[in-house]
């Protein structure tokens, strides 16, 4: 994924190029509580994208917004 997203309309281009690929993923939970999983982005929304983890995996949601991925809540490695 490219490094220099600075819109929101960057990281949905950028994540609907990805939808259905293999992709590893840190999602930041809060309270220095790091997740790195394997998983493949399952749907996209206008508002939203949906991700199905690749094997088990300690996550509260699977669903999350491109907000997120630009403030670097999750991040795709």
């Amino acid at each position: 994924m490219k490094n220099n997203l600075t819109t929101i309309e960057d990281v949905k281009e950028q994540i609907k190029l990805l939808q259905g690929k293999n992709i590893n993923m840190e999602v930041n939970k809060g309270r220095n509580k790091i997740v790195k999983l394997s998983a493949k982005i399952d749907k996209v929304y206008p508002s939203m994208f949906e991700i199905k983890a690749n094997g088990p995996c300690d996550l509260d949601k699977t669903s999350y917004s491109y907000s997120e991925v630009l403030c670097g809540n999750i991040k795709f490695k």
